[in-house]
């Protein structure tokens, strides 16, 4: 070996073998064994132990930042071979998409010759576990160098790299924090645009929120902490869940446009506080995780169903306690508000405004309606005049966004079921099809002009099984009240 190279020795690797023969035996501690091994085999070099999480060399160097090389052994044990590796096919997120598919190594033990910059080291993987169900896995690196000051430079840059998001979203799930790129991919789709609510309403919930972000002097001059929370309630269906996502699509956009100098806030998601630690663990884990985020948009979905009475306790002590919380803005949505503790709903220095997102009038039903023209003006199949919009308004009186979806869905699937063979379908259907019964009593209207677009018969249809449905959900919903 002569400066930062490398000369692969001749002989056979007696780690490797010291590692399967530990595995396939009882045992009390592999970090050990390995160090242990690893002096003995390479005593001329000074040996780094960092466990595999955040600093992830093998994902650093596929990111194009350095290059590992597996390392085989010039004499190849007849039994255990040169490492150990599990190897997968990941198919498609989605069967339709065009892409082939990965195959994935999972290295259970491996060695590698590990290049940055003009550094070279040896670098080996082992998964420590101890025992079969240990929990959680130990992996680790064992990083053998000539320059250990190299290496800290090395762990330092893949610690920052695999810290940050590359067009992902942070998601606490199953108890722990996750990278989400198909979250992120979604969120990109949301736009303000879009979001069909009171414009002046909507302009409220950006300034909420974006004033938050460029205030920080405003509330270090006033005094007081730089932290808020905002509730978004009301029924289903009726544009929180796309408001959120819209709102994060903004954030990102932050600073991205040449001449922006705000800085771009990353969202944090909560999808659940289940996991092996308990509800206490994953409030402490996702607290941290705003904390070191700061400034960030902490999204609690569902906040009645996350936060039970359980932990609530634990997590006002969070929201509310010693620990400075600054730079995190929290929005909680919730279809019932009356759940939430008054704890969390009422103390304004928790959650200080709430949003009430309602079903839609008539004017923004029109919108929805001219929402969906507009992405069907492509199809010549489709008769969409503009007087539609209106006729699908009157006859939705009280229906959230949601349902208006589920009409305009379900409408357009029974057009393309069909496929222009509407008779031949109406032959087999039968009479319990409840569309079947409702070609009887929807078979005319009150404007000859649009009696005969297909769109706005079978929308007819859908919406009166929807109503008969809101009227079942109405009816249980007051037989439970006086139970």
């Amino acid at each position: 070996m002569t400066g930062n190279s490398f000369t692969v020795q001749s002989h056979e690797d007696q780690t490797g073998r010291e590692y399967f023969h530990h595995s396939s035996a009882q045992r009390v501690n592999t970090d050990v064994v390995l160090v242990e091994a690893l002096r003995k085999q390479y005593p001329h070099l000074e040996l780094v132990v960092v466990p595999v999480g955040v600093t992830n060399l093998l994902a650093y160097a596929s990111a194009g930042f350095a290059k590992a090389t597996p390392l085989e052994d010039a004499v190849r044990d007849p039994v255990y071979g040169v490492g150990l590796k599990h190897r997968s096919y990941v198919p498609p997120f989605r069967r339709f998409d065009s892409g082939p598919g990965v195959f994935v190594d999972n290295v259970t033990f491996g060695k590698f010759l590990y290049k940055w910059k003009d550094q070279e080291a040896i670098v080996y993987i082992a998964d420590g576990r101890d025992g079969v169900s240990s929990y959680p896995a130990p992996r680790n690196h064992y990083i053998l160098t000539t320059n250990e000051h190299k290496v800290d430079e090395l762990l330092k840059l893949a610690s920052l790299w695999g810290s940050q998001l590359h067009n992902e979203v942070w998601v606490y799930d199953q108890g722990y924090w996750q990278k989400s790129a198909e979250l992120y991919n979604a969120v990109q789709k949301a736009d303000w645009q879009n979001v069909i609510l009171d414009e002046d309403m909507k302009k409220a919930l950006v300034a909420d929120v974006e004033n938050f972000f460029d205030g920080q002097k405003t509330y270090t001059d006033l005094k007081v902490p730089w932290k808020r929370g905002v509730i978004y309630y009301g029924p289903p269906g009726n544009g929180k869940t796309i408001s959120i996502k819209a709102m994060m699509h903004s954030l990102y956009q932050r600073g991205v446009e040449k001449g922006d100098n705000r800085l771009t806030v990353p969202t944090l998601y909560v999808r659940t506080l289940t996991s092996y630690g308990g509800p206490e663990y994953s409030l402490r884990q996702i607290f941290n995780k705003a904390r070191q985020e700061a400034p960030c948009y902490l999204v609690f979905e569902d906040l009645d169903s996350i936060v039970s009475d359980n932990v609530r306790s634990y997590f006002l002590n969070e929201v509310d306690g010693l620990t400075s919380n600054d730079g995190i803005m929290m929005v909680g949505s919730t279809n019932h508000l009356d759940r939430l503790d008054p704890g969390i709903s009422k103390r304004p220095s928790r959650f200080d405004r709430k949003y009430y997102f309602s079903d839609p009038d008539f004017g923004q039903r029109v919108q929805y309606a001219q929402f969906w023209q507009n992405k069907l003006k492509d199809n010549k199949d489709i008769e969409f005049p503009d007087d539609l919009c209106s006729k699908v308004a009157e006859i939705t009186d009280k229906f959230s966004f949601a349902y208006m979806q589920e009409a305009f869905v379900a409408s357009l699937l029974a057009i393309a079921v069909r496929g222009g063979k509407s008779e031949e379908v109406d032959k087999w259907s039968g009479p319990q099809d409840p569309l079947s019964q409702l070609r009887i009593s929807v078979g005319g209207g009150d404007d000859p002009d649009l009696d005969h677009l297909e769109l706005w018969v079978e929308i007819q249809k859908q919406v009166k099984i929807l109503k008969e449905e809101m009227d079942e959900k109405s009816i249980k919903s007051t037989a439970r009240r006086y139970d």
